[in-house]
């Protein structure tokens, strides 16, 4: 650079640093607090923790995480172990196998700091996130202090909850800042004053340390000559996107492009309108969209060649975005596709909406010619991306022709499609009055309403997830629902039905239970006086619990209930406590329930949705994999109840009866019987077939963090997994198999090479084949989710989480030969013996 010009500013490209990511974990600072002596006697397990056992210096180290868009880059890297005496100080560097130039611009770096927490167990001492990018595209160098999140992992979402800076600086904060801008030159030196002023912010930094109440990681980032500015490859470089890419790329570099790339003075500026329409691109389809050529089109039919193209553009996934040039072929035969049901939602999507004439014509003339659609692209098309009400209107027709059963399956999404209706918002006034698209009514909540009021098991879910919505922190959608709510009963009232009065008792049933809930949870007695206080809460005359008059359970309003029998009533040893309640039906039966409180159930209440549909689906097709989804409600954001299934964990048998045939012989013993080892056939054929179906619908919703405690078994063979904390490929543990099946299942149906196995794998293939039909409605549903506000879906792409697992790209064969190659990985007589090893260490665990 010439040095006389003073606005020239010296800078390195991202793109031309090929060097791997490196940095240096340097200390840990700040004061940490043994736990309170009434706190460990709540607790004995905390006596464990480093903190206790070594007060001064535990045995601390960190992990960290190279994470953009949600998705992990890199595999969780952590420190050597290191004997602390004066300071928790590792100056260790790390080198990710990832270079500079492949990062995008939101990398960030998750840093967790543990604690030994007892034998093969740790806890987090706290996290942080770290943006390796600044404010303006420029790489972060030099040393850097992050607060520490206290008692969290660090959370590598793109709006993170564990950042490394907040908004508040401290003494130390400002200084520090001072001392990169003296290390960067901008700040004159004078060695006599400098070692003065560095003697005094050591102390300072001494006192600010001792006085505060966080704790502070140090990391230190290579120091370059210029700051270094991130920037894309050159476009010469970039390979060209397909025909499915949401833009067309030119083959060839124009040969202006191809001097300027060639030019290395030069750097390509990013365009910010680069995203808005071409003026010319427009005016360019206006022509061959021209209205006057309307009479043309209606008798217009595409040749064999273009059927083709059609068909393949007709059987995307509904969250493939359509070429600029598959919308003007959807357009041109408009007419012709009117016939096709899987038409009518790419039509859409190739409609301009800002062009009045097109949706007049799209709305108000081929809408209501269009054949009728599935419910998949019905429920498409109550999703956020349909603005129109006309359109919506139209779905909610299609969803009418749904009986009450079907209903029931979708309703959980249908009450947050109420979310993307016009009137769900206040901004309707401020939308133009001239724009061609319609913001009215488009009935959802009256046809959801209508039906509750017709069916009352369908009423009582309905009421039940509103008012969930209604106690979210979205004040706004709070208001929307509360209005929704209000409209039910107001029908309910009018038409003199009992169920509003049924439905408060319900509302009063779940505040008791929730409040007995927390106190035991928060109580510090332990497990059998928590017990015993709850059967004498539960048996007390004035809290109506023992008898009441019949109820509708909340959680299935099939079953009417009289009371909970307090002798049964227990509590459970997990960390939150959750009540074991059996209540007494009306029919003489018992109905056992789990009832927790601190736990947020939505997540799991969406799992056991999804199971309940495929399996539907699955029997539709005559194939019963005896799968019996548990019902669960969530009564709140962080409450909610689930069924009891009389079973054991997995771990429990094997610590009990050696193998699960054991505990299937103990209960349904067969002597007489060939082949099922001395155990009713029926129940292996129950076993063999529901470990199939979870198989696959854990596989297909990417369900993680699978253990022995966590997979159960009921007596009469029935399998299922329980504790879907982790879902759509998120998983705690590395290496973690994506089909879940473990040596004691295998085992139980006699080893790989037994026919309870094959037939296993031929459930399993036949169970995967059927619901790859039903991808979209699947991936539909799960999308209406993602608004939902439960962690670990909100904020995700879930439909590259989920499209992945249904291989919609590969023929019917060479998807169910890729599933037979992920069962042989796991089967424990096919695999290498390291493989072996990963497996056995995760089911372990």
């Amino acid at each position: 650079m010439d040095k006389d010009n003073r606005d020239d500013f010296t800078f390195a490209k991202l793109s031309d640093l090929k060097m791997p990511v490196t940095f240096r974990v340097s200390q840990l600072e700040g004061v940490r607090k043994p736990h309170p002596f009434t706190e460990i006697l709540e607790k004995p397990e905390l006596r464990f923790h480093g903190i206790q056992q070594a007060p001064d210096y535990s045995d601390l180290y960190v992990t960290c995480q190279l994470i953009a868009d949600n998705k992990p880059l890199t595999i969780p890297f952590r420190t050597a172990f290191k004997a602390f005496r004066n300071g928790y100080t590792w100056n260790e560097w790390i080198t990710l196998p990832i270079r500079y130039c492949d990062l995008p611009l939101n990398s960030q770096i998750t840093f967790t700091v543990w604690d030994i927490a007892g034998p093969r167990s740790a806890v987090p001492v706290g996290g942080t996130t770290f943006r390796l990018f600044g404010k303006k595209w420029t790489l972060r160098r030099g040393k850097h202090r992050m607060i520490l999140w206290p008692d969290r992992e660090a959370d590598g979402a793109n709006e993170t909850t564990t950042p490394s800076k907040i908004g508040t600086r401290d003494e130390s904060g400002r200084l520090e800042k001072l001392i990169k801008k003296y290390d960067r030159g901008d700040l004159p030196k004078s060695d006599w004053l400098d070692t003065l002023v560095f003697r005094k912010m050591g102390e300072i930094h001494k006192a600010e340390t001792a006085k505060s109440e966080n704790l502070f990681l140090y990391i230190d980032l290579p120091r370059f000559d210029f700051p270094v500015i991130f920037s894309e490859p050159d476009a010469s470089n970039v390979p060209v996107p397909s025909t499915s890419s949401a833009t067309p790329v030119p083959t060839t570099p124009a040969p202006q492009a191809a001097a300027f790339t060639a030019d290395g003075h030069l750097w390509a500026v990013v365009d910010p309108d680069l995203a808005r329409e071409n003026p010319v691109e427009d005016k360019h389809r206006r022509l061959v969209r021209s209205h006057r050529s309307s009479p043309y089109d209606r008798e217009l039919k595409p040749n064999a060649k273009i059927r083709d193209e059609l068909s393949v553009i007709l059987n995307y996934a509904p969250s493939q975005p359509l070429t600029s040039e598959e919308k003007d072929l959807i357009w041109k035969f408009r007419f012709y596709l009117t016939r096709d049901k899987r038409g009518l939602t790419k039509f859409l999507k190739s409609v301009t909406w800002r062009d009045p004439s097109e949706v007049k014509q799209a709305v108000e003339e081929l809408l209501p010619q269009w054949t009728e659609i599935d419910t998949d692209d019905a429920l498409e098309l109550l999703g956020p991306s349909t603005v129109d009400s006309r359109v919506r209107a139209y779905a909610v027709k299609q969803l009418s022709r749904a009986d009450d059963d079907e209903l029931h399956l979708y309703l959980l999404q249908l009450v947050q499609a109420l979310k993307f209706e016009s009137t769900a918002s206040d901004q309707r006034s401020s939308r133009s009055a001239t724009s061609a698209v319609s913001y009215d009514d488009s009935g959802l909540a009256d046809f959801l309403i209508a039906r509750a009021v017709r069916n009352p098991i369908l009423g009582n879910r309905f009421y039940w997830y509103l008012m969930v919505e209604v106690s979210m922190e979205d004040k706004m959608m709070a208001k929307m629902y509360g209005r929704v709510v209000f409209k039910f009963m107001k029908i309910l009232e009018d038409n003199g039905d009992e169920r509003r009065d049924l439905m408060r008792r319900q509302g009063e049933l779940v505040e008791t239970l929730a409040k007995r809930a927390r106190d035991l949870r928060t109580s510090k007695d332990p497990r059998p006086k928590k017990i015993e206080k709850l059967r004498a809460f539960l048996a007390e005359g004035k809290n109506n619990l023992a008898s009441m008059p019949p109820l509708p359970l909340p959680l299935n309003a099939r079953v009417n209930v009289t009371g909970i029998i307090a002798d049964k009533s227990s509590v459970f040893k997990s960390n939150m406590f959750p009540m074991l309640l059996y209540f007494q039906c009306a029919d003489g039966g018992e109905y056992p329930v789990i009832f927790k409180d601190g736990d947020d159930m939505r997540q799991d209440q969406l799992v056991i949705q999804l199971f309940t549909l495929m399996d539907r689906l699955l029997r539709k097709e005559n194939l019963d994999l005896k799968v019996t989804p548990y019902d669960v409600l969530a009564t709140g954001p962080t409450q909610g109840m689930a069924q009891f299934i009389p079973s054991k964990t997995i771990a429990a048998i094997v610590s009990e009866h050696g193998t699960l045939l054991n505990y299937l012989r103990a209960h349904y013993p067969d002597e007489g019987s060939v082949g099922t080892y001395g155990v009713e056939p029926g129940v292996i054929d129950t076993f063999v077939r529901s470990c199939a179906g979870y198989c696959v619908m854990t596989y297909l919703l990417g369900v993680g963090d699978r253990h022995l405690d966590n997979l159960l078994l009921a007596p009469d063979g029935h399998f299922f997994h329980v504790d879907f904390g982790y879902i759509l490929g998120r998983d705690p543990k590395p290496l973690a198999p994506p089909v879940k099946i473990c040596k004691e299942m295998v085992d139980a149906m006699g080893g790989v090479q037994s026919v309870h196995y094959q037939r296993f794998k031929s459930f399993c293939f036949t169970a995967f084949s059927i619901l790859r039909k039903s991808a979209n409605l699947i991936l539909n549903l799960v999308t209406l989710m993602v608004d939902a506000n439960i962690p670990h879906i909100k904020q995700r792409d879930v439909h590259e989480q989920v499209l992945g697992k249904f291989c919609l790209e590969m023929t019917e064969e060479q998807a169910i030969e890729h599933f037979e190659r992920l069962l042989n990985d796991i089967s424990p007589f096919t695999v290498v013996l390291d493989r072996m090893h990963d497996w056995a260490q995760y089911w372990r665990s």
